[in-house]
């Protein structure tokens, strides 16, 4: 296994017990939450099956299951899946979900497929130095006109950059290198970051866009934490501002997320 893939496992398994506190405390993740499930509950159909790639504790793999849908949970950290596991037990979910031990580098050994739908939330996927191998796997899990929508960081995210103002100049310029250091919970790896082009054109030969959205642009990201308790008015008009500009250039560049949906050719 790829060392950097195996630090992160590790450094997520180690935060799996506080995960969902760490979530439910801030709501600025919520928000990101919120925006993600509308994007995919807008595109499913009815008892749809997906599959998800890092899924964490399952917090979403639970609320689609809770609409009915069927999801093959995969993730490489198995302290996450250990929690989600204990929840579908908890839930009676497990007529509705699966979960498996899998690096998103790994997905074509997935026997389980077909699937209507691959999902990505939260970055998980910058962890990667090489996406396109993971992209370029997709194709073949999905039924025809199958979709994908995938939760990415990009290269430039203009609230990093205010942080130079602070003299944070580590936050505010990481993104402009080739790999970016990260730690959680005492355990470092790496992180790269990937505009929608690369996605594009990684995908562009078995899928077409169905949309492209900005998340995180005049909201600020999860860092900010607080954020929303401090200034409830003013996180009420900034999402109301992001909503507005979010599919427009530059703004599906500029964020602290982007969200792609694509669909099978």
């Amino acid at each position: 296994m790829d060392e950097n893939i195996a630090n992160v496992s590790e450094a997520f398994s180690k935060q799996a017990s506080v995960f969902d506190k760490l979530n439910a405390e801030n709501k600025l993740s919520e928000y990101l939450r919120v925006v993600y499930r509308k994007e995919v509950i807008s595109k499913l159909t009815p008892n749809s099956k997906l599959l998800e790639l890092n899924c964490g504790t399952g917090l979403d793999a639970l609320f689609f299951a809770a609409h009915g849908h069927h999801i093959l949970a995969t993730d490489n950290a198995p302290g996450m899946l250990k929690q989600l596991n204990q929840k579908i037990i908890d839930s009676n979910m497990s007529p509705f979900i699966q979960t498996k031990h899998c690096s998103f580098h790994d997905i074509h050994s997935i026997q389980e497929g077909p699937f209507d739908y691959i999902l990505s939330n939260f970055g998980g996927l910058n962890c990667t130095e090489n996406l396109e191998d993971v992209l370029k796997q997709m194709a073949p899990l999905l039924n025809k006109n199958g979709k994908i929508t995938l939760m990415i960081m990009p290269k430039i995210c203009p609230w990093e950059l205010v942080m130079a103002f602070k003299g944070k100049f580590k936050t505010a310029f990481r993104r402009f290198k080739k790999n970016t250091p990260a730690h959680i919970e005492g355990t470092h790896f790496t992180c790269y970051y990937y505009n929608p082009s690369y996605v594009l054109k990684a995908l562009k030969k078995d899928f077409r866009v169905v949309s492209l959205r900005g998340v995180f642009i005049a909201v600020p990201p999860e860092f900010y934490q607080n954020f929303v308790e401090r200034y409830p008015r003013l996180f009420s008009f900034l999402s109301k501002v992001d909503s507005a500009i979010d599919r427009f250039f530059p703004f599906t560049y500029c964020c602290d997320h982007f969200m792609i949906t694509l669909e099978k050719k």
